[in-house]
């Protein structure tokens, strides 16, 4: 019977605790700060240091409810301007009419989320394309952007090619790599940490070039996390733990490129990366030396590249208005 009254007892207080952790759980989590964070396309290894940071508490410990969320269909940019998100991806390239337009967008990137510009031209093996000047007669497929097609005139140009001779026809792949392959005179601007290493996957040979290599002042940065002005102004310090937490996961992904591979697989709510587990384990270890690269930390942006890109940008009347230098970033938020 003392047995039965001493269990009973026991079981009480288990009760009591139990409900007192739930209850400490539930006021910890309003304590929390609530930020956003809008993607700029479905999940990939470019947005691995923001699953990883979610996955593995660091934005709780900084004091943070994180939410990750797909663009809206006006854009990751502009539901961060808007409000309707904290923090948002985007490049530096496609955000410069932000800053140009009679009434420019209230954000400021924040943090490179790669050191390097990791883009270039992928084309079949041994069709002369290893290089600009191999587009001579050539097919490029183009999104008809005016910087992607200036930025492309730039460098066929440069390296002695015509760019005139160039059949331009509109980009509508999905997968890069088996286009080229059955298309030997197909030319693709692609991300090599995605779409290069997405051939390697499926054995296909290629041929590849960056364009930094060709013209520094292409190294410009590509993807960045962009942060809404009011919330820099009213939130310094949530701003700054969010970007400490984030440095954390994707040094973790450095670090651990396997195992933030099936971290970003397990968050992925979309589930698009069902099915190319491989390609994604193999980008994110190709990736790990890209999100840091030369840099003396994670999200640092080098003022002269940010700078220079955006006067090339001016001086190919590719932008209205001129951008004084240090317009449109800042690397006070980071650690």
């Amino acid at each position: 019977m003392k047995l039965k009254k001493l269990t009973a007892l026991l079981l009480s207080a288990l009760l009591v605790f139990s409900f007192a952790s739930c209850a400490k759980t539930a006021d910890d989590k309003k304590d929390l700060t609530d930020i956003t964070v809008c993607l700029d396309w479905t999940p990939n290894t470019n947005h691995t240091g923001l699953y990883v940071a979610l996955a593995n508490g660091y934005y709780e410990e900084a004091g943070l409810n994180v939410s990750i969320v797909q663009p809206p269909e006006n854009g990751a940019t502009e539901a961060c301007a808007a409000g309707q998100a904290q923090f948002a991806v985007d490049a530096q390239d496609t955000l410069a009419p932000a800053f140009t337009s009679d009434t420019p967008l209230g954000v400021t990137a924040v943090a490179a989320l790669l050191q390097h510009n990791t883009s270039g031209i992928i084309s079949a093996k041994g069709q002369g394309m290893d290089k600009p000047s191999g587009l001579n007669g050539k097919t490029y497929l183009t999104w008809d952007s005016p910087v992607e097609l200036a930025m492309m005139e730039n460098v066929v140009n440069a390296d002695g090619g015509d760019w005139s001779t160039v059949t331009r026809i509109p980009n509508t792949v999905t997968d890069e790599a088996q286009d080229v392959n059955q298309n030997p005179d197909h030319a693709i601007w692609v991300f090599y940490g995605w779409g290069g290493i997405n051939a390697k996957v499926n054995n296909i040979e290629t041929d590849f070039f960056f364009f930094k290599d060709i013209n520094k002042t292409f190294d410009y940065y590509t993807p960045i996390l962009i942060a809404n002005n009011d919330f820099l102004a009213s939130n310094p310090d949530e701003a700054k733990a969010f970007l400490s937490a984030t440095a954390k996961g994707y040094e973790y992904a450095i670090s651990n490129p396997e195992e933030a591979a099936q971290i970003l697989i397990d968050g992925d709510e979309t589930k698009s990366l069902v099915g190319s587990e491989k390609l994604v384990v193999e980008s994110q270890k190709w990736m790990a030396d890209q999100y840091i690269a030369d840099a003396e930390k994670w999200g640092y942006i080098d003022p002269a590249r940010w700078d220079g890109f955006y006067a090339w940008l001016y001086e190919e009347n590719l932008i209205e208005k001129e951008l004084p230098a240090g317009t449109g970033y800042s690397n006070d938020y980071l650690a």
